[in-house]
């Protein structure tokens, strides 16, 4: 199984790289496969690779969602 995570993109670093945030967990990841990729852009990252840029309103709700499965899984306080 895959799992791709919402993060917002925090700093364009160059075209192929930039900083991308998951809550308060920051990365570098590859932006490769993103065309007009913009600094407050959301994208699902899999393995180090941003692979789809999200409308704002999805992106959004694909954010809520991810912090409601690390509330379940005890990862963040309720």
């Amino acid at each position: 199984m895959c799992l791709a995570v919402p993060h917002r993109i925090e700093e364009i670093l160059d075209s192929k790289r930039a900083i991308a945030a998951a809550g308060p967990l920051r990365v570098e990841v590859r932006t490769d496969l993103i065309d007009d990729l913009n600094v407050g852009d959301i994208v699902l990252v899999h393995a180090g690779f941003a692979i789809e840029k999200c409308e704002e309103k999805d992106g959004q709700e694909l954010e809520e969602l991810w912090e409601e499965v690390l509330r379940l899984a005890g990862k963040r306080d309720a």
